[in-house]
């Protein structure tokens, strides 16, 4: 049983209301498919405030505020990284100030500054799949505003013909070069531009969960708040476009302080982005991860040799160690209105996992139908699931009683750590939405001895 609020609700009814979440979502768009969608009002305005296309200067924000409540959960033992087992409440916020501003040259200059407070359930432990993607890995960091980006966005233009985009806080412009070569230089997030997906990448509206906005398995490069200081060139033209990026590494796992040493530090980026037909993008990804990493191998050798009382991989570290990971991302709108969703990722498994969550193979599908078939038309309702799982050398360091910056239960019986969720966002009024939603995940922290998990999700959005 899951205590949920004042009651008690078993897994059994936990799984119904996720059944009846997919079918729904299976009904939906299984009758959107088959028909053309109904007439339907103007577009709503999804901002606070109107963002003029011609305007030189930008100016917007956000505030994403995210409460989750898990009730009590099967845990015949647990570790300092485990996921707590009695009934937590916990609230993050996040906002965001996005400003911008273009100068001669095809030029934008950007700077955002961010504000992350509140805490994850469990201070984000204990999951590699976390509930929370706004929640910041670090307590300890406070709540004080620091500059999240502060980039040099430029556009090379390489053709004479201009196609129309929407503008955002990343990119000004409302027309671009449909040939052409973009280069970003500065302090970002490699997620904002690499393994993207218009239906599972947006914490503030759809998804929250990390290994669903995200490839569990891309383990890209960034400090614990997720950004870090790089250098991205890319080449578009209609149907395709590649993008490189050298990034810097943090010097520890899930580390806040950058090693700017690149000759024993660094991330390369590589994605190939195919669109070949309306509708359809298709996602390559591969990245090279070289920093002061520990050895899982090292680590057991060194427990079972009786040199360490338990492993222990920080000890192992050493300088010039890489990690190499491969990903795919499919993403398809149908010409009505369901919009659906893949990826998969792996990545070697013998270093530590060290930037983003602790994840060696991953696995993900979902998808969004539109609240236009109930005349909601800024409306979403979602649902997706995920499969996360571990190298045989980090799984039996975990077993043995090793911690890494994330997991870490004193034991281990493994399984994959499964994840299922679903979320309804409404759209209130200009930018402000609600939403709520529900994440269960079987095998917390890959443990078959714990839970599974019932998390609540409700969430208050506003964009400016």
């Amino acid at each position: 049983m899951i205590e949920t609020g004042g009651n008690r609700l078993s897994i059994r009814d936990g799984l119904r209301s996720f059944s009846l979440a997919v079918l729904l979502v299976i009904s939906g768009a299984t009758v959107a498919t088959a028909q053309t969608a109904p007439d339907t009002p103007p577009a709503e305005t999804t901002t606070m405030f109107s963002h003029p296309d011609d305007s030189r200067w930008w100016l917007s924000g956000q505030v994403n505020l995210i409460s989750q409540t898990h009730g009590r959960f099967t845990s015949p033992y647990q570790g300092d990284n485990s996921l707590r087992p009695d009934r937590e409440q916990a609230l993050s916020r996040l906002w965001t100030i996005y400003t911008g501003v273009k100068v001669p040259g095809h030029t934008e200059l950007l700077l955002d500054i961010e504000g992350a407070g509140g805490r994850g359930l469990s201070d984000a432990l204990g999951l590699a799949g976390f509930t929370n993607l706004d929640v910041v890995r670090n307590p300890t960091l406070g709540s004080a505003p620091y500059i999240a980006r502060a980039m040099v966005h430029v556009t090379v233009p390489l053709s004479g013909e201009v196609v129309d985009v929407t503008p955002t806080a990343f990119s000004l412009a409302a027309h671009v070069p449909a040939r052409r070569i973009e280069i970003r230089v500065g302090k970002l997030g490699m997620a904002d531009f690499f393994d993207l997906n218009a239906v599972g990448s947006d914490s503030h509206l759809q998804f929250t969960n990390w290994t669903i906005d995200n490839n569990g398995a891309y383990d890209y490069a960034a400090d614990t708040r997720g950004y870090t200081y790089a250098a991205i060139v890319e080449y578009d033209v209609p149907k395709w476009s590649l993008r490189f990026g050298e990034a810097l590494m943090p010097t520890v796992a899930n580390g806040i302080d950058m090693d700017w040493n690149i000759a024993r530090a660094r991330a390369e980026n590589l994605e190939l982005e195919l669109r070949p037909v309306t509708g359809l993008a298709v996602r390559l990804l591969g990245y090279a991860n070289h920093a002061n990493m520990g050895s899982y191998d090292e680590a057991i050798r060194g427990y079972l040799a009786g040199r360490d009382p338990t492993p222990d991989v920080v000890a192992y570290r050493q300088p010039g160690r890489v990690k190499t990971g491969v990903g795919l991302n499919v993403e398809y709108a149908f010409p009505s209105l369901v919009r659906v969703f893949a990826r998969t990722g792996w990545n070697e498994g013998h270093n530590e996992s060290f930037a983003y969550t602790e994840v060696n193979n991953s696995v993900q599908a979902g998808g969004d139908l539109s609240g236009a078939s109930w005349r909601r038309s800024q409306d979403r309702l979602g649902v997706a699931v995920a499969s996360n799982g571990l190298s045989a050398p980090h799984r039996e360091y975990l077993a043995l009683g090793g911690q890494g910056f994330l997991l870490g239960d004193g034991a281990l019986r493994y399984g994959r750590e499964d994840i299922l969720e679903t979320y309804y966002t409404a759209h209130l009024w200009r930018g402000v939405s609600a939403s709520g939603g529900l994440e269960y995940i079987g095998h917390p922290g890959y443990n078959q001895d714990r839970g599974p998990v019932l998390v609540e999700m409700l969430r208050v959005h506003a964009d400016f």
